[in-house]
């Protein structure tokens, strides 16, 4: 039997702090800041802009005076040069942002001789009224659309231009409401879409833009065949069922990068670009280029990683990309940690052109369950599909358990079917903001030993994300900030004195369960009150999940409140809640998110620290 201390109040808390202050060191000055203080006694003159707020940044950060400010050299005659030139530049700036009329002065206040201070350049604006938009018409070159598609693609761009009557005129505005109408051109249907024809009128007397695009969409595109280049190890058939490109279909840029994706993780590919041929070639087939870079017929790759879950933990996994004789891909990996040692391989085919393919998989294993350690070993043979939202896979699996510790179950082994449904329909596969995804798994077996009892395993999952209200700087960036719903449900029906291999029972508890207790330390208890898994399982967690704003600006970090419960049973009427509840910090890192939580678990009345890289569902 073996027992795992649950990690010091003391030291969670001194590992979240630190976690919040590496936060705050990230939103420090740099050094540079410090460099332009010192060198700040050796600029030729200092630069006052007075200013309305809205407009002083723009100024003070293009003015071309701010290029010469620091050559400690400038002559007078310069000096002179630029003042006279101030003018002009400043109302260019202001004419940027809708302001046509402004009153500028420019005075010099020259240094008192024998002084080390420099000359004082200030420039007092009164910028005017802004210009408002009062008219913007978007047009489309050729007949009036006579198909529907194409008449709700037009209506979509007319509706959300960005720069409608009623809004303030500005250059970045203008060209921003161009290239978004653009955009939603090429990106759909007519990836060769131009604009033929832009104009900004405008009345500086009486403060009014008129606004006027006319945009060339082009050819109607659909996909042609995918032709694969750079390919030498790998058939180029395989690629084209591992892309799943919809040819034929209407082009769509989300399903030319979906595609891209699919190839670059296929790990066939240790590098892919997909684009479209649409020069000289038929619109209506228009081919689609696959540039690759092939991955080594075999690789081997360590690691080490830490969780709060297992501790320490080291990996080495080995990639075979054509087994010999067959052409299926082989994963094989070793995974040491402080829970489990487990080995296993995984062979799988290439999809066929539905998307389903053939796999196989063993695996040997020793883990610490409840208070037990536990041999186990898994064979499973089957099929699986994935598409663009939706996995469903179906497989025979034979699995043997055999406990070791005081009092502990006997051995067994099991036969089943295994079936599972997975849709994921999140707005990022990596980093989701809303959206929900569902499973369900369903197994219907048979022990073998110590004798045959018929049982059915079944587990459902459920992740919600239910935006709130919207988080705005005063900048004007704003990010959404949502609720995360989560539940798990599982049943194990058998005869009461039925001896299921333990693999098939549930725990629960850790970072992606039930925070404030141990990786799965929430379990049934045995007659002599020793921990082990249960036949039911219930587990719900509601999280508040806000951007975080720092001195007016938005960052990659958002804070968090999480209430956490779960259970594990024998009988559903002896499931009784573990509760958590806690706050925490998501980073928005590069290779997806951050997560550390500091949890108290309420039964268990424990601070535990969780920290977790990534989103999985």
């Amino acid at each position: 039997m073996s027992r795992h201390s649950p990690t010091p109040a003391f030291w969670s808390a001194l590992l979240f702090s630190s976690l919040l202050f590496l936060q705050g060191c990230s939103l420090l000055p740099l050094q540079d800041d410090h460099a332009r203080a010192d060198t700040a006694a050796q600029d030729a003159f200092t630069l006052v802009v007075l200013a309305p707020p809205a407009i002083r940044p723009t100024l003070e950060r293009h003015l071309d005076l701010q290029r010469f400010r620091t050559q400690p050299d400038l002559q007078p005659r310069e000096l002179t040069r630029l003042l006279s030139a101030a003018d002009d530049d400043a109302r260019q700036l202001l004419a940027t942002l809708g302001y046509f009329s402004p009153t500028l002065t420019v005075d010099l206040a020259p240094a008192a001789p024998g002084s080390t201070a420099t000359p004082t350049i200030t420039l007092r604006v009164e910028p005017g009224p802004q210009t408002q938009v009062v008219e913007a018409e978007v047009e489309f070159a050729g007949a009036p659309p006579s198909d529907a598609p194409t008449r709700r693609q037009h209506a979509r761009i007319r509706n959300g231009w960005l720069l409608p009557p009623g809004q303030p005129f500005t250059q970045t505005g203008w060209d921003n409401a161009k290239n978004q109408g653009l955009r939603q051109l090429q990106t759909r249907r007519h990836p060769t879409a131009r604009i033929a024809d832009s104009r900004a009128d405008i009345d500086a007397d009486q403060q009014q833009a008129r606004l006027a695009v006319t945009y060339d969409p082009g050819p109607l595109v659909h996909f042609g065949p995918l032709r694969v280049e750079g390919s030498q190890r790998y058939d180029p058939d395989g690629a084209r069922r591992l892309a799943r490109l919809p040819t034929g279909a209407e082009y769509d840029e989300a399903q030319l990068l979906d595609a891209q994706l699919r190839l670059a993780s296929s790990g066939y590919y240790d590098a892919v670009f997909l684009t479209l041929d649409t020069e000289g070639t038929d619109p209506l087939a228009a081919p689609v280029v696959a540039q690759v870079r092939e991955a080594p017929l075999q690789k081997l790759v360590s690691g080490v990683g830490l969780s709060t879950d297992s501790g320490a933990r080291l990996s080495l996994d080995h990639t075979h990309n054509r087994l010999p004789g067959i052409g299926w891909r082989a994963l094989s990996k070793l995974a040491l940690d402080r829970n489990t040692k487990r080995l296993g391989t995984d062979w799988m085919a290439l999809p066929d052109e539905g998307g389903w393919r053939w796999f196989s998989g063993a695996q040997l294993q020793r883990e610490t369950t409840g208070d037990y350690e536990v041999n186990s070993t898994r064979l499973r043979a089957g099929r699986s599909q994935s598409t663009d939202h939706i996995d469903r896979n179906y497989a025979l699996q034979f699995d043997t358990a055999r406990s070791q510790g005081v009092n502990a179950p006997p051995s067994s082994a099991a036969l089943s079917a295994q079936f599972g449904w997975t849709g994921r329909y999140f707005n990022s596969p990596t980093a989701p903001t809303r959206g929900y995804g569902v499973a369900w798994e369903l197994g219907v077996g048979t022990t073998l030993r110590p004798q045959r009892d018929p049982f059915v395993r079944l587990l459902a999952r459920w992740l919600h994300y239910q935006p709130l209200g919207r988080v705005q700087t005063a900048q004007g960036p704003a990010r959404q900030s949502r609720l995360a719903w989560r539940a798990e449900a599982g049943a194990v029906l058998a005869r009461g004195g039925a001896q299921l291999p333990v693999t098939q029972l549930f725990l629960t508890g850790g970072d992606t369960t039930v925070r404030g207790y141990g990786y799965r330390a929430i379990g049934a208890r045995t007659d002599n009150g020793q921990l082990f898994g249960g036949r039911y399982l219930a587990v719900g967690s509601a999280e508040c999940q806000r951007p975080i704003v720092w001195k007016g600006e938005m960052t990659d970090w958002e804070s968090t409140l999480f209430v956490d419960a779960g259970a594990v049973a024998d009988q559903p009427g002896d499931l009784h809640a573990r509760v958590g509840v806690g706050a925490g910090l998501r980073w928005r890192s590069p290779v997806g998110p951050v997560q550390a939580d500091l949890a108290w678990g309420v039964q268990a009345k424990e601070l535990r620290l969780h920290l977790r890289l990534g989103f999985s569902f």
